[in-house]
């Protein structure tokens, strides 16, 4: 079981899901004339290198690589869909990347966190002046009230943010597909994981949700950045969106670190009720499948493990 849930994860893509190993991945899709495409590779060794042995900087390693993985097999899947040829390879990929990580930063890590400055500035005026003090040298009880009512609002507001941008694209049809992807992705890692049987009739039983979800990840990440930007104190604006910026990798790492003890202690009541928030959230951004898509599912999955055994 263990090396089921470090070894194994996935992803939806355009009309297809992408499985993940230790040494290779698979991508299944089903073309425009129905039948199902496999593409498969293997993976960088930074995926068995020493670094993914140590806590918190291989959560870090691997999500960056993970970035450039799932931009890569979503590549593949539209060009299966159009019909093209693959063309988005080195710089042109990592120029999308490095696009779409900018917008997303700027939308939900500076955006808010210039509010919550505002609010902090204009109930706390002392914090403008700068520096980087520790809040336990502040003592004043307005002075706390204040940082801790921005730093609230801040991550309420990037958590508010997050929920209403998968809810507004849920609405678009390729995006329901993806999410009914998702959904497939899910329940044939669960069925696996459980030693059921992978057949699209067994792997309809089993939920939607997942404990190692990425949505769980971004959960996980708002809610750390409440607390973990609330211990910096006051600082000036420029420093609030630095630190934003500069501290998204640590608190990657935890959250990576935290999402993995919680998947191997589920038995756990606490833990139960611990990752109740992660669970709910992934209602979200999963659909139930068709069984045309468990299909795609279960053949990527089984593709690549045929892969991982040989």
């Amino acid at each position: 079981m263990e090396d089921r849930i470090i070894s194994y994860g996935g992803q939806a893509v355009i009309e297809g899901v992408m499985m993940r190993g230790q040494k290779g991945y698979a991508i299944a899709m089903r073309a425009p004339d129905g039948s199902i495409v496999v593409h498969q590779d293997k993976l960088p060794n930074v995926y068995r290198s020493k670094f993914t042995k140590i806590p918190f900087l291989r959560g870090v390693i691997l999500l960056w690589d993970a970035l450039g993985l799932g931009m890569r097999a979503l590549t593949i899947s539209a060009n299966t869909q159009s019909g093209e040829d693959e063309k988005l390879e080195g710089a042109s990929l990592y120029l999308t990347l490095a696009l779409s990580l900018s917008i997303s930063i700027g939308l939900f890590f500076l955006f808010p966190a210039a509010v919550g400055g505002w609010v902090e500035k204009w109930l706390m005026p002392e914090a403008a002046s700068g520096g980087v003090l520790p809040s336990i040298i502040i003592n004043a009880p307005a002075s706390t009230s204040a940082l801790w009512i921005g730093n609230l609002l801040e991550g309420v507001l990037r958590l508010l943010l997050l929920i209403g941008y998968i809810w507004a694209i849920s609405f678009m049809d390729d995006v329901k597909r993806l999410f009914m992807y998702h959904g497939a992705e899910h329940k044939t890692i669960n069925a696996y994981e459980a030693g059921a049987e992978l057949t699209p009739e067994s792997v309809a039983k089993f939920p939607l949700e997942h404990p190692r979800c990425g949505t769980a990840f971004l959960l996980t990440l708002v809610l750390l950045s409440i607390l973990i930007f609330t211990a910096f104190g006051p600082m000036s604006m420029l420093w609030r969106l630095g630190t934003r910026v500069l501290l998204i990798p640590v608190l990657a790492g935890i959250a990576v670190e935290y999402i993995r003890w919680t998947a191997n202690h589920l038995k756990n009541p606490i833990v139960k009720l611990l990752i109740k928030p992660n669970m709910a959230m992934q209602r979200l951004t999963t659909r139930e499948p068709d069984r045309s898509m468990l299909e795609v599912s279960i053949k990527s999955f089984q593709t690549m493990l045929k892969a991982e055994q040989e």
